[in-house]
């Protein structure tokens, strides 16, 4: 099993996860990308002190990016979508 805080990257805020947050009590982080849920519930319950419902992932593909001489692309990323039980909540959401 992996260390949970290099499971659990980085929160992300942004307008979209906030309403998520008010409206279903669901919170988003980047997570590893090869991570699963199973691994992202843990990580999440060990790190917050939380009781995790439910766990939805989307892998994120790489933009194109570039100038006219040299091209890339972003990695690929993975977002986890975190539905807590209800009444808990996470202190650094609560902040914002």
């Amino acid at each position: 099993m992996k260390d949970s805080r290099k499971i659990i990257l980085s929160p992300i805020i942004t307008e979209r996860s906030m309403f998520l947050k008010e409206k279903n009590n669901q919170v988003s982080f980047w997570v590893d990308p090869q991570a699963n849920k199973i691994d992202i519930k843990r990580a999440v319950e060990e790190l917050f002190k939380v009781k995790v419902l439910d766990v939805q992932t989307i892998r994120v593909k790489g933009k194109p990016k570039g100038s006219f001489r040299t091209r890339g692309k972003t990695s690929l990323r993975k977002k986890a979508i975190v539905r807590l039980a209800e009444g808990q909540t996470i202190e650094f959401f609560e902040t914002i």
